[in-house]
């Protein structure tokens, strides 16, 4: 019983630490874009050129 002393309080700021984690990732935009994370992993970013990759430059005399 008196283990309860313990985790009824932990239990609480846990609790509380979480819904601050929630209310602060709703203030920071962390749900604004729902579709967006779903609809990018569907898109094949075009390929761009990186330097120093592909090709090596041509030696100059």
């Amino acid at each position: 019983m008196s283990v309860l002393v313990y985790l009824i309080p932990a239990a609480l700021l846990f609790g509380l630490a979480s819904l601050i984690a929630f209310l602060w990732a709703l203030k920071s935009g962390q749900y604004e874009d729902l579709d967006g994370a779903g609809e990018r992993i569907l898109i094949e970013p075009e390929p761009q050129a990186t330097p120093g990759h592909g090709k090596p430059a041509p030696k100059q005399a």
